[in-house]
């Protein structure tokens, strides 16, 4: 990918519009004098050598592609004429048929990296219009790898799925870690002690699925087939109703999605 590609990031002084920034400028796949991002109110303290601006269209107008990394309820009352350049939307719910009629552009493409970009383990799913070209979707692809992997989905409901199971994911290991965390406290572990040991628990499984690269259910199994502790806090946790919570939460945050996406 040439380092000669224009990248604008509108949002690009957020948590997730500055995490892009930073992996595809660490990756070298811009340069960054190629970089533009807008901030709203106080422009931050990094990319020293990118362009920085308020003013969304002047970004639009000197970049060849557009990332949007702003909220949808920022969304609504934004007016961005992208003249007919790649659009890649990371907000949650905008459909491609509104962002293209809205942006002035056919090539659209809806994707959901999520919160771990900022240490390039995002998982990003993403699609397309039917207008996007082989070239755009290699600058997708090159875009999104620098953060983590990523696929291409076949339909819009996907990313409205993975809205929850990708996009929320990072937030339901915290979930648990911080009810991990409480019961440690509770059952007199000191609060330092109890961090440690309950972050720890939560990186290193995460290290040992990538690695091992399991079926999680065959990670449980073998867990449950030693019939020991924690064959024995699995059952507990499941008897309580586990399961149910987890796919009533994913359910929640498609449902979610698809409200946002009807909203605009």
């Amino acid at each position: 990918m040439s380092v000669s590609l224009r990248i604008g990031i509108i949002g690009g002084g957020g948590w997730l519009g500055g995490a892009i920034a930073s992996s595809i400028l660490d990756s070298g796949l811009v340069d960054p004098r190629n970089l533009s991002l807008s901030y709203r109110s106080r422009q931050p303290d990094r990319f020293p050598d990118s362009f920085w601006t308020t003013d969304s269209q002047e970004l639009a107008d000197r970049s060849d592609v557009i990332l949007l990394s702003i909220r949808p309820d920022d969304w609504y009352p934004f007016a961005l004429d992208a003249s007919d350049k790649l659009v890649i939307s990371v907000m949650a719910g905008i459909r491609l048929g509104v962002l293209s009629e809205r942006h002035r552009t056919g090539r659209v493409v809806r994707a959901l990296p999520n919160a771990a970009a900022e240490v390039g383990k995002s998982y990003t799913p993403w699609i397309g219009s039917n207008d996007i070209t082989s070239d755009d979707r290699a600058v997708v692809r090159a875009i999104f790898e620098t953060c983590g992997s990523e696929d291409e989905v076949a339909s819009e409901s996907d990313i409205d799925y993975l809205t929850g199971l990708s996009g929320s994911g990072p937030a339901f290991p915290a979930l648990l870690a911080a009810a991990m965390m409480r019961d440690a406290v509770a059952s007199g572990l000191p609060a330092e002690v109890a961090r440690r040991a309950v972050n720890t628990v939560i990186s290193g499984a995460g290290r040992l699925l990538e690695r091992r690269n399991d079926c999680p259910d065959d990670v449980v199994q073998t867990f449950l087939d030693y019939r020991g502790t924690t064959a024995a806090a699995i059952e507990g946790m499941r008897a309580s109703g586990f399961d149910a919570a987890v796919a009533n939460g994913l359910s929640a945050a498609f449902k979610k999605s698809v409200s946002i996406g009807d909203a605009s």
